[in-house]
């Protein structure tokens, strides 16, 4: 409540002080008190809870705490109001701008346009990548992640490859290492001819389609139910770069997975013994290079056999010790020095 002293004294009087409470509650009971003692607590004065006593000045009454209450619902009530009259105020406000805003003539479609799109479910997904499909002239680039692509997954996007097949668009698919062994892959590229280049790394990142570098498509949630469709230039053209750089690292489909130096380890093996040594789990390493955890765990054991490593943790030890880990630059078999000069 705004009291008299409200600004001065630090509580109002829905809140005395432990004092004030003391001297207040002894002045109703016995219908008043002495001004000695009100004066160390001089907000029952300033909250007009006690007065002096028109009889003799030397006492003070105290003001009865039904007419304290009315005063505090009173406050209550003007403050209620004040923040009903800002409500109305903001509404209105708001009504007032909508109402401009349906002024504009509305686009021909809805936010065709725009930098950012969500596309929620499929049936909006395909219906977007089909007309980005239909205006590519030039380049498709894509990142296909996962292990071997299933002929049901290669055969959803056909219809779109062979169009821009026929209008002379080429194509650029960056797949792991995995889906070389993947025979419906094969066919796919053998149908489209020189049209696709394919490039292969043991991880890629998260399925990514760009369209004539000026429409890129990424997922939006784990089960790709929901895309962004992204056409602000500098979103696109981030993950042009990101894309290039990773197809400079990556390895022809044509030409075979180079060797890891070290005898009884596959290039696979070299991929996981990386992913160990960063610290990774058994079911993150199988989702990175597309494969399934029982194949991992299979990896990691023969991994294990042909280092001579008893233990998960020697096992650390002895990638980290020939070079697994990607830290040394020359890969060499247990018990040997690495090899000197260039």
């Amino acid at each position: 409540m705004a009291g008299r002293g409200a600004e001065e004294h630090p509580h109002g009087a829905d809140r005395l002080c432990e004092a004030g409470d003391r001297v207040y509650s002894r002045a109703v009971r016995r219908g008043r008190v002495p001004r000695t003692d009100a004066d160390p607590v001089p907000c029952l004065l300033e909250l007009a809870l006690l007065h002096p006593d028109p009889d003799d000045m030397d006492w003070l009454v105290p003001t009865s705490p039904q007419e304290v209450m009315t005063r505090l619902l009173r406050g209550v009530y003007d403050e209620v109001s004040a923040s009903q009259r800002r409500v109305g105020s903001a509404v209105a406000a708001f009504e007032w701008y909508a109402g401009l805003g349906r002024q504009l003539t509305a686009p021909a479609a809805p936010a065709e346009g725009s930098a950012i799109r969500v596309l929620d479910g499929l049936s909006r997904i395909q219906a977007a990548m089909d007309e980005a499909t239909e205006a590519c002239t030039t380049e498709v680039l894509t990142v296909q992640p996962g292990g071997i692509r299933r002929e049901a997954e290669l055969t959803e996007g056909l219809h779109r490859a062979l169009a821009l097949r026929g209008r002379g668009v080429r194509m650029r698919d960056l797949y792991t290492h995995v889906a070389r062994h993947g025979q419906g892959l094969l066919n796919y590229l053998e149908l489209m001819g020189d049209t696709v280049e394919a490039r292969t790394l043991d991880e890629v990142i998260d399925r990514l389609i760009l369209f004539d570098r000026t429409v890129a498509f990424i997922p939006a949630n784990a089960d790709r139910t929901m895309a962004l469709e992204l056409r602000h230039p500098a979103l696109v053209e981030y993950l042009v770069t990101v894309f290039e750089r990773l197809w400079r690292l990556a390895i022809p489909l044509t030409a075979p997975l180079p060797d890891t130096g070290i005898e009884g380890i596959s290039h696979r093996e070299q991929s996981i013994a990386a992913l160990l040594a960063e610290g990774h789990q058994d079911a993150v390493i199988a989702e990175r290079l597309g494969i399934s955890v029982r194949t991992c765990r299979a990896h990691i054991a023969r991994l294990s056999e042909t280092l001579g490593a008893a233990s998960r943790t020697q096992l650390g030890v002895r990638i980290a010790q020939v070079g697994l880990d990607g830290h040394r630059t020359a890969l060499t078999a247990p018990g040997q020095e690495p090899p000197t000069g260039r």
